[in-house]
């Protein structure tokens, strides 16, 4: 593949980008600190309104509603971020969508669902690639539960197919677990079509969004998905340990046998009764169990308020002309050093992340940091580039892949 010159000129971009000014939306973009930041599939930038947001927070409903503020809109905020979500970035009507918890959490209490709503099945399907916490709950609810895990398995630099579920998915399958974008590679899943396979089959499927929520569009209503988690701290920017949102579909909230396993006061039909047995909430309200984490929800709000400004639609169009950026530099100038891309080169596979391969990089990642460089790096041999559309510049892209071009051609000078 070749480029010219014109395609690889990065002020060019920046200057065309009609959503550069966004950038100057978030904290600290432009500290000569900090010349490239590609790790927004890991931990966003803050929102430049945010510190506005806490004092406003803290002084005028905190401080000055105190435990008033629960009944004037706290306990409602989960749902009412929820429908929010489920409204900017999920594809997913209202009462289907909850903000609490982790993801890991979230994948435990989905997972339950799915097999007290499937009992007469006993197989969980799952990639061996998919994230390690994915594959941890996996094999817990296994161990706790007797149910056979099935796995799928994947070649690096690609994710699970939809010729790869077929071959596992069949009559004993209750749940399928996967993710629409693969932590590592950023392989981008077939959800619409692995969905009805499993729907063919009779069984439950669960995706994991975490690395695509808010970079890539996604129809969970449209597509038939029955439920789906991801953790609000990468694309939309809620901080270090925000909590996560978990998406049951309508249609399986009316099945009375789909009933999650963590049963907390939050949760339960009518809470302040302090009443001597559990009875769930009706809808989505059910899948609550601790004290709704308020402070936790507040940057994702200010991120949201941005996200439905811009529209799904002009951020994915932004997250591929980085990402094609990124590959035709990976192209032209590291991998004649010998870097693999271990990323799908075509956009309908591909979500907002590039990684690149190379046995060095293990051993690189000090130094790029502390250039202000950063990157993140995925075992054994793999540099990400975390390409997050509002916040990320064309120049960072660049400033990148010259500095491990520098290092690489320095370690075997």
């Amino acid at each position: 593949m070749t480029h010219t010159p014109e395609a690889l000129d990065a002020s060019a971009l920046d200057a065309a980008d009609p959503l550069g000014a966004y950038r100057s939306r978030f904290l600290g973009a432009d500290d000569p600190a900090i010349p490239a930041y590609l790790d927004g599939n890991s931990l966003g930038r803050p929102v430049a309104t945010l510190p506005e947001a806490f004092s406003s927070f803290i002084t005028e409903q905190w401080g000055g509603r105190l435990i008033r503020g629960w009944d004037e809109s706290w306990l409602e905020l989960p749902t009412r971020l929820g429908d929010r979500l489920g409204r900017a970035v999920l594809g997913a009507a209202p009462g289907q969508t909850v903000v609490a918890d982790s993801t890991t959490v979230s994948l435990y209490k989905l997972l339950r669902t799915a097999l007290h709503a499937r009992p007469d099945r006993h197989e969980i399907v799952i990639d061996r690639g998919n994230f390690p916490t994915d594959r941890f709950v996996v094999e817990g609810v296994a161990a706790e539960t007797g149910a056979r895990i099935r796995w799928i398995e994947t070649e690096q630099g690609s994710g699970a197919t939809l010729a790869d579920a077929a071959a596992v998915i069949g009559d004993a399958t209750a749940v399928v677990v996967l993710s629409q974008v693969a932590y590592r590679s950023g392989y981008l899943a077939d959800v619409p079509g692995i969905t009805a396979l499993a729907h063919e089959h009779g069984a439950l499927v669960l995706w994991d969004l975490c690395h695509s929520v808010a970079s890539v569009p996604i129809e969970l209503d449209t597509w038939g998905v029955d439920l789906a988690t991801g953790c609000t701290y990468k694309y939309l920017n809620g901080g270090p340990g925000s909590p996560a949102f978990l998406y049951v579909s309508s249609a399986l909230l009316a099945d009375a046998g789909a009933r999650q396993p963590i049963w907390g006061w939050m949760g339960d039909r009518d809470p302040f009764a302090m009443a001597d047995g559990y009875v769930p909430a009706e809808g989505i309200r059910r899948f609550v169990s601790g004290t709704p984490p308020v402070v936790g929800m507040i940057a994702m709000q200010e991120m949201l308020g941005l996200i439905e400004e811009v529209g799904i639609k002009a951020i994915r169009t932004k997250s591929l002309a980085l990402t094609d950026f990124a590959i035709a530099l990976v192209d032209e100038r590291l991998a004649p050093l010998g870097v693999v891309l271990s990323t799908p080169r075509e956009h309908e596979m591909r979500g907002s992340h590039v990684t690149i391969d190379h046995p060095a990089f293990a051993g690189m990642m000090g130094e790029l940091w502390a250039r202000g460089v950063i990157p993140d790096f995925r075992a054994p041999t793999g540099i990400r580039l975390g390409l997050s559309p509002l916040s990320t510049s064309f120049a960072e892209v660049e400033v990148t892949v010259e500095e491990i071009r520098g290092l690489l051609a320095a370690s075997v000078a």
